[in-house]
Parts: structure tokens; sequence; C-alpha cells
């Protein structure tokens, strides 16, 4: 076992021992010690990709719950250990949902508005919080009095709004979405929702972004199970990512694909199943890592999550792959950071390269190519990837001309030998001849 693996199943032993004794695992958490009023984490609010409206413009309430605690997600993690590296300045990470709404205060003048394309207001005006709650996950400064920050503390993040205020949207406007989160500048997608493939505007979409150099990551299949969940596979530009639970594991769902209601160190609730088209939501509850045959790229914490929210300092709690995706699109903000002039390939191959690896066949059916991991992303040693080289025709094959030297080691041999015979026998003769007293012109008997 490699020190980096017996380091990482060091830490889930200790995360599964404190999850037992109600500190970090699954299971309701002690009210926190000398902490602030409503410190509980699981008195806080719940937040899904969608919500159920009953009128225009009845928006999720604020939040007046805090925490003293660190999130699970933080500690399992560990981004701050890479964070003398890079924190992500520089870097935009476009989050395409439901808008962004700027009063917690965490992104200050990191926060850049973008187009609304369906809705009321702008992008900053986020009426369901799920967006607000992801760019809280990729890009929130630590604030005193809590333990939670972002991932990539000083990246940018960029309000795209593409939902309208219960979370609905369509393929259409999802395309429409990226193509402006690309032509802005942003070097990273967020998608707050499943890309299915297959749909024309969003795969030019995607393509675009591609030749933008913009690396797009989605969850690879809903927050909510129910009768949305069975997603087509993303199409192959899209780095899709699953949700694991607290300690480590895989989110869990049901044999179908359906959800299970969660509970966690951050509060439990029910949420709503996200739709793909401007009509009303469909029932669901808890959260899960999605379909049977979604592809999955990767996985992080995704159950409950702990974040801001809109119109308030306060914070709520989440759970699904949503989650897990702005913990990958902070992850790819901290590389660009320290690599900007990665393209999404070669960010996407580090990646899943350094990914704390699931100890299966990869990729892992649930898991991807395994856990993102923060430092090890930007430290890690990557061999460069092995290209396969066609192999040669037959028709281009010849055999080798034959060497020439054998043939000029023999000529000179024989050509040796001849002119040390023909000297030998010049000495011999002329040695015969002297005994015999030979001279010019004159033969004795």
């Amino acid at each position: 076992m490699s020190t980096r693996r017996a380091a990482r199943a060091a830490a889930l032993c200790t995360l599964a021992a404190l999850g037992a004794l109600g500190g970090l695992g699954t299971g309701a958490p002690p009210a926190a010690a000398a902490g602030p009023a409503g410190s509980d984490p699981s008195a806080l609010p719940v937040i899904g990709q969608s919500r159920q409206a009953t009128r225009p413009g009845d928006c999720l309430k604020p939040s007046d719950k805090g925490t003293d605690r660190t999130p699970w997600a933080q500690t399992f993690l560990r981004p701050e250990a890479a964070w003398p590296l890079s924190r992500g300045a520089g870097v935009s990470v476009a989050v395409v949902g439901s808008g962004v709404d700027p009063a917690s205060g965490v992104l200050g003048e990191r926060l850049l508005p973008g187009p609304r394309e369906y809705g009321t207001g702008d992008s900053t005006r986020d009426c369901v919080g799920h967006g607000t709650f992801l760019a809280g996950l990729i890009a929130a400064r630590h604030q005193d009095g809590t333990g939670f920050a972002g991932i990539a503390p000083e990246a940018r993040i960029l309000a795209v709004a593409v939902t309208d205020d219960t979370g609905n949207t369509t393929p259409a406007l999802l395309a429409k979405g990226i193509r402006d989160a690309a032509d802005a500048g942003a070097r990273i997608i967020a998608s707050a929702l499943p890309l299915p493939a297959g749909d024309t505007a969003l795969d030019d979409a995607l393509r675009h972004a591609d030749t933008k150099g913009v690396l797009v990551v989605a969850p690879a299949t809903p927050d909510q199970g129910g009768a949305n969940a069975n997603v087509p596979s993303a199409p192959p530009q899209v780095l899709t990512v699953a949700a694991l639970a607290p300690g480590g594991g895989a989110a869990a769902t049901g044999a179908d694909g359906s959800a299970r209601t969660g509970t966690g160190t951050t509060g439990t609730g029910t949420g709503t199943s996200v739709g793909m088209a401007p009509a009303g939501t469909a029932a669901g509850t808890g959260a899960g890592t999605g379909a049977a045959g979604a592809r999955v790229d990767l996985s992080a914490p995704g159950e409950a999550m702990m974040s801001t929210g809109p119109a308030g300092k306060g914070y709520f709690t989440g759970s699904g792959p949503s989650f897990a995706t702005a913990v990958v699109a902070g992850t790819a903000a901290l590389l660009l950071g320290q690599h900007p002039d990665l393209d999404p390939a070669h960010l996407r191959e580090r990646l899943e390269a350094t990914a704390y690896h699931p100890g299966t066949a990869l990729p892992d059916p649930r898991l991807g190519y395994g856990t993102v991991d923060p430092l090890a992303a930007l430290t890690a040693t990557v061999p460069p990837t092995a290209v396969a080289l066609p192999a040669p025709r037959a028709t281009l094959l010849a055999p080798p001309p034959p060497d020439p030297a054998p043939g000029r080691a023999a000529a000179v041999a024989v050509a040796v030998l001849t002119a040390v015979t023909l000297t030998v026998g010049l000495a011999l003769l002329c040695t015969a001849a002297r005994r015999r007293a030979w001279r010019p012109g004159r033969w004795q008997a």
C-alpha cells in the first residue's frame, strides 16, 4: 500500500469512528458546544435543485441559522493544504443554474453578474437558492465563527441564470447558458443540472465551450430520484460527478436509481426533483447517485453539505451530485490557478489521474476514476499519457538491403593473400637463382 493510500485509509477510519460518536458521520450530530444560538447543524434549512412554489414570486426564505463547525467535506478533502500553492485567484468559474445571490457577502467583488436566460430579474436573483449554494461551495471566503469555506476561496464566480423560480429549465436554455459563460471568459462551467446527450443545441454549445478552452462539469444524475432520474449519459465533453456520503462512501440509491431520504451532519430534509421543462415539479426525497447507466467520471463529497444561501448570511444544507459537482469545479479552479495554460483535456486528465482511486477496475460504475483530491491535483507527478502508435502496414515493409561489408572484407583478404603469395614466390625464386649463379644471358646445366 502506498503512503498516500495508507494515509487516506487512516483518515477514512477516523471519520467512521467520529461518525459513530455522532461527530462527523451519518446520524444526527450532537449540539455544538459553546456555539452561537442555532449552531446545531441539523437545524439548518434545506436547499435543493428545485422547489415547489404555490404562487409566483414565492421564493426560498433566508436562513437565520449558523454553525461553528467545519463541514465534513472540508475535513475529508483538506483543501487548505493546497492553498499555499493556489487559491484559484484569477480563474472564473461560471455557475449555470438558478442565479447567485450576493447577500451573504462571502463572494464580495468576485461575483460577476451574467445574463438571465429565463425568469424575472437578473442573475443575482436566486429564488431557488441552489446556485448560491453551489457558488459558496466553490469560492466562499472563510468567515469568522465558522469553519466553512469554499474549495477555491479566491476564484471569481460568474452567475448565469437559466431556470424559472422553481428551478426548472430546458436543454435549450442550458445550451444558451453554456454559450453565455464561455463567451464571457469562464474557464470552468459548473452546471447545476445534468446535461443529457443527444440534444443538438446543447451538443453545439458544448463544442463551442471546448473550442474556447472551457471545462464543463455537471452532475451525473439529478439530486433527487423519481420520474426524472433517468437522464441519458452525458456528452463526452462533460466531466460528470457522483456524490459521496459522509465518510467517503458512495451515496446510496435504490436499485432502480431512485433516491433515499438522507440524514447527515448538516441536517435532514426533503427536496423536490428537478425537471427539464419549465412546468410543475414532481415530488421526491433525499439524495442519491442517480440512475443506472449514467456515466460517472469522478466522485466528490455531495451528501449533507453546508453552504450559503440567498437573501441573508445564514447557512443551508443540501445533498446530491450537483453539490459534488461544485467541489470538483472548485478543485479545477485551484489547478488552473497554478497552471493557467492547461486546456480542458489536460485539466480533466489531471483531475482523473490524481483522484483517490477506489481500488476497483477504472472507471468504477459508481465512483468513476475516484474521489477528487485537491492537494494531489496540484502536487502529484502525472506520467504522460501513453499514445498507441499504429502498426505499420505489410505493404510498406521491405527486407533490408544486403550488407556489403562481408563482400568487401573477402575481396581485401583475397588481395592480401595474393600479394603475400607473389612476394614469397618471387623471394624464393631469386634465392634459388643466386645459388645457381644465374646471370642474364647465361645458362648452366
